[in-house]
């Protein structure tokens, strides 16, 4: 399996047989996504998405996304999926906390995560969008996943680790609007039992944006990026002289699990 990370919080999982999974698709304003992953072709080749929740910086690049490839199946909570679906999303496919997705090679069961949700909040008046959640993901004859989501530090993690038993985790740790690094170091020594973790939701610096140019767009128009940037390296800190290893990704960079 292959893992590429697309920006604060977007990820894509290609599997080994080849199917593409992008999690929480966000293209426009996203200043770790490089160009070649905003392309056309880019946008056929995946096969599910999966929305975590419907805040802006996870969810409005998937109308870009179907516009190039409007029958791609979209995963998301109950109520956000509702909303999908009353736009037009042809294959929007709503689950709840517990349930499971099987795809041809994957497994992707929603669990909880402590984090609010609305839709298009940036455009008006935000709709509610039910709750936020994670994702485990079981590919089969591979790695189990755990995708946090946006989350605080909460209890159910020790219960996600206890009945999926995920092998790797990324964890939003970026402070703000989710975790910081000391909660999630936290849940890695108390809750979890992974071998690797992925910090998550953490912007670039202007060193490392794949688009600098719209990472200063951003935070001309949402100041409070400034104190997300660049916070990967404290989760690696914090977990310093632990058996967990921590995998802290470039924007762009693909790795193979």
């Amino acid at each position: 399996m292959k893992l590429t990370r697309l920006g604060h919080a977007m990820y894509l999982f290609t599997s080994k047989g080849g199917k593409r999974y992008l999690v929480d698709p966000f293209f426009d304003m996203n200043p770790g996504c490089p160009d070649d992953y905003q392309t056309e072709e880019f946008m056929k080749s995946i096969d599910a998405v999966f929305l975590t929740h419907g805040h802006f910086d996870h969810a409005s690049g998937l109308e870009k996304l179907l516009v190039h490839n409007p029958e791609c199946t979209v995963v998301a909570q109950y109520e956000l999926a509702m909303i999908l679906i009353q736009e037009g999303v042809q294959n929007a496919y709503p689950l709840n906390f517990g349930g499971t997705l099987q795809l041809d090679d994957v497994a992707a069961t929603m669990v909880q995560a402590k984090h609010t949700s609305s839709y298009k909040e940036t455009e008006g008046t935000p709709i509610y969008a039910g709750e936020s959640a994670g994702y485990v993901f079981t590919f089969t004859d591979d790695h189990t996943v755990y995708h946090s989501g946006d989350t605080a530090l909460m209890m159910d993690m020790k219960l996600i680790q206890d009945v999926y038993e995920p092998n790797i985790a990324i964890l939003s740790s970026s402070g703000q609007f989710t975790m910081g690094p000391k909660e999630a170091a936290y849940a890695v020594k108390n809750l979890l039992n992974v071998e690797t973790v992925i910090p998550s939701h953490t912007f670039p610096t202007k060193e490392t944006a794949a688009q600098p140019e719209t990472l200063e767009k951003l935070l001309d128009a949402f100041p409070v990026v400034q104190s997300m940037m660049g916070r990967d390296d404290e989760l690696a800190h914090e977990l310093a002289g632990t058996n967990t290893k921590v995998l802290v990704m470039g924007y762009g960079e693909e790795v193979e699990l």
